[in-house]
């Protein structure tokens, strides 16, 4: 008696290492399906990438990974910034960027879904950031000290980039030079400030 194979692989994807084209496919998806303001799931991304609801799964297992996946295309190359020398330096390239996806960038902005994809990142974020800026801040009782830290994250970020944009019509080049100068700023008042509160004014 004679036995039938039944194909249990997605052709779209090939045992072993990923298939570098259906992820590029499924993370262009992605993006438009931001920039359109829908919802993501793994059936509209199957959908839009033109592959099957099977391989979105393979490639983003849950929500959490799509939107993982959403982060990674809109967020800064290389991920969150590791060192300050790395946050400061990167503030153009990073609002360049968001420039390139400011349809999509827009959306994440706004949205409830755009806000569950930034917060995927939230731990990771705030981690780096208090890393990177503790021997700026050390002097700093709490709550000053997360407040200082917190503002610093905030000009290097898409909302700085997007008020810059809707309200004063800059372009993420204008944008990132007035940022990187208020940061350059705060950095210069640590300096000068040691343990005086915040609510005291500038150092």
């Amino acid at each position: 008696m004679s036995k039938r194979n039944f194909l249990l692989t997605d052709p779209a994807r090939p045992e072993g290492p990923d298939n570098a084209h259906t992820r590029a496919r499924i993370d262009d998806a992605i993006l438009a399906l931001m920039a359109e303001g829908d919802r993501l799931n793994h059936d509209l991304v199957a959908t839009r990438a033109g592959v099957s609801r099977r391989t979105v799964y393979r490639y983003c297992p849950d929500q959490a990974a799509l939107r993982a996946a959403a982060w990674a295309r809109i967020g800064p190359a290389g991920g969150i910034p590791k060192t300050l020398g790395e946050f400061v330096g990167g503030v153009a390239s990073r609002f360049a960027n968001f420039d390139d996806k400011a349809d999509a960038m827009t959306v994440v902005m706004a949205s409830a879904e755009g806000r569950a994809i930034r917060n995927v990142m939230k731990e990771e974020r705030v981690a780096a950031f208090r890393a990177m800026l503790a021997p700026r801040v050390e002097a700093l009782a709490e709550p000053d000290r997360t407040r200082a830290i917190a503002m610093f994250q905030y000009l290097g970020s898409g909302f700085a980039w997007r008020e810059m944009r809707d309200q004063w019509d800059m372009d993420g080049a204008g944008a990132a030079a007035a940022c990187t100068w208020a940061i350059e700023v705060l950095l210069a008042d640590l300096e000068r400030r040691g343990a005086r509160p915040l609510a005291d004014g500038p150092a």
